[in-house]
């Protein structure tokens, strides 16, 4: 595993646990409206190891209860689920983000009991996925990820940010058809960031966004904003 960030507490990005957030190095997209540009591009200011981060929560056992693993993309790391069985071992809880572009390895984490809550990052409708991600993209493995997740019966998310560049009302609903009646589906207010990938990306109204958040809810279990 590569780590290029750290954040030692967040209330936010694991929900239901105070937690600690690790940045894993590298993505296999690259979406314009990406805001942790420097790790997909390699420019991360810093590596944390293994060993660094697993002292860290050794002192933390009682304060912390949580580990958000984000990036990048996490699945790109061949030893990733050797590195939540450590971080299980000392009674932590993990949160998983993914893009779910590699489904065999998130397939593994989710079998072998190492993840506790996942959130996967809907990019578009099917239609425009690769676009929206920036690079050619297989949507069966997508669509697997999909699945694998639905069946689970783990906690989890999808969420999609939006911009006016790369979608529409009609691609949000595509989207919440996609996922199913049994689905929480949030839609999340692009904002720049200062480290985006790709110039060009602008949001949405506020308002707008509400609009496409109650078009969707009619076709899942929940639909919100987040970010306005």
């Amino acid at each position: 595993m590569i780590i290029s960030g750290f954040q030692k507490l967040t209330l936010l990005d694991f929900p239901g646990h105070t937690a600690c957030t690790l940045f894993t190095h590298g993505c296999n997209m690259r979406c314009p409206f990406c805001h942790n540009s420097a790790l997909v591009s390699g420019q991360a200011p810093g590596i944390h190891t293994q060993e660094e981060i697993l002292s860290f929560l050794k002192k933390r056992q009682g304060l912390l209860d949580g580990v958000a693993i984000t990036g990048g993309e996490p699945l790109l790391h061949k030893d990733i689920a050797e590195f939540i069985k450590k971080i299980k071992a000392l009674g932590f809880s993990v949160k998983l983000d993914t893009n779910g572009s590699v489904p065999e390895r998130l397939e593994e984490l989710i079998s072998g009991g190492l993840v506790d809550y996942i959130a996967m990052d809907i990019k578009n409708c099917k239609e425009k996925y690769s676009l929206s991600a920036g690079t050619e993209i297989d949507i069966r493995d997508i669509e697997r990820s999909v699945e694998l997740i639905k069946n689970s019966s783990l906690p989890h998310e999808f969420r999609t940010t939006v911009t006016r560049e790369l979608h529409t009302e009609e691609d949000i609903i595509s989207v919440a058809k996609w996922l199913g009646k049994e689905e929480k589906y949030f839609l999340q207010q692009f904002k720049d960031s200062g480290d985006i990938l790709t110039d060009g990306q602008s949001a949405h109204g506020d308002d707008t966004l509400r609009e496409f958040a109650l078009s969707a809810s009619e076709f899942v279990k929940l639909c919100e904003t987040r970010g306005i």
